[in-house]
C-alpha cells in the first residue's frame, strides 16, 4: 500500500524522470535494463564463430560416350542413273528383278519439249563459215544444232515456242534475217533409276544392272 502511495506522488512531481533514470529500483520500480548479465550472456560471440562447409558429395560418374565408329559395310548412299528412253528402262527392270525388293525404283522423269531459233540447212562449209562471220560482227552468239539440223547454227533453245519467237523478234532487230523458229524435239517419256540405300552387299551385285544401263552412269543422288 505503501509502495504504490509513493508511486503516485512521484508520478504527480516528476516522478517520470525517477522511474526512468533508476532510483525507484530500491523500491521494486525500474525499467528493464538491456545490459543485465543474462541478456549479455545470450548475445552471439562474433570471435567463437566458425563458418562450417558444406562437404562435398560424390559426383556422378560421367557417362560414357561410345566413340566406336559403325562396323565397315553399314554405311549406305542413295545411287540414280538417267534419264532413260522407253527401250532402256525395259532392259532396267529385267535385270533389276534379281536385286532386293524394295531396293530400286525406276522414276518417271519426263523429258520437255524444246524449241530453237535456227540457221540453216547451208549447201557446204564455206557457206556456213560466212554466216558465222555475219553473226559475230553483229555480237550474235551461236552454236551448233547436232543431229540431222547440221549443217546449220543454233542462236538458242527454248522451252516454249513464245520464248523463242520473241528471240527471234530481238534478233531481227539486229539485222538477222533467215532465222526461223523450229521444234527440235518433241515431249517424251523418260525414267530414272534410283537405289535409295546402297550397301556394299548390294554394290557387288550391281555388274548386271550396269550394263543394262547402256552407258548411263551410276551416280550420286545429291
Amino acid at each position: 500500500m505503501l509502495r504504490r502511495l509513493i508511486l503516485i506522488l512521484l508520478l504527480a512531481n516528476g516522478g517520470y524522470y525517477a522511474w526512468s533514470h533508476g532510483h525507484l529500483r530500491e523500491w521494486g520500480f525500474a525499467p528493464a535494463q538491456e545490459g543485465e548479465p543474462q541478456r549479455m550472456g545470450q548475445q552471439l560471440r562474433p570471435d567463437t564463430l566458425q563458418i562450417l562447409r558444406a562437404r562435398p558429395t560424390n559426383p556422378a560418374p560421367p557417362v560414357a560416350v561410345s566413340e566406336a565408329t559403325p562396323p565397315a559395310g553399314t554405311a549406305a548412299e542413295c545411287l540414280q542413273a538417267g534419264v532413260l528412253d522407253e527401250r532402256q528402262a525395259e532392259a532396267v527392270r529385267t535385270a533389276a528383278a534379281a536385286l532386293p525388293q524394295g531396293s530400286w525404283v525406276l522414276e518417271s522423269t519426263p523429258t520437255p519439249a524444246r524449241w530453237m531459233v535456227y540457221m540453216g540447212r547451208f549447201e557446204d562449209q564455206e557457206t556456213l563459215d560466212k554466216k558465222r562471220a555475219e553473226l559475230r560482227a553483229r555480237k550474235v552468239d551461236f552454236d551448233r544444232p547436232g543431229g540431222t539440223l547440221e549443217i546449220g547454227l543454233s542462236l538458242g533453245r527454248f522451252t516454249t515456242e513464245d520464248a523463242a519467237k520473241r528471240e527471234l523478234a530481238s534478233l531481227g532487230e539486229k539485222g538477222v534475217r533467215t532465222a526461223r523458229v523450229i521444234q527440235e524435239r518433241t515431249e517424251t517419256s523418260g525414267f530414272t533409276l534410283r537405289l535409295p540405300a546402297v550397301t556394299d552387299a548390294l554394290r557387288s551385285q550391281l555388274d548386271t544392272l550396269r550394263s543394262a544401263l547402256a552407258g548411263k552412269a551410276l551416280r550420286s543422288c545429291n
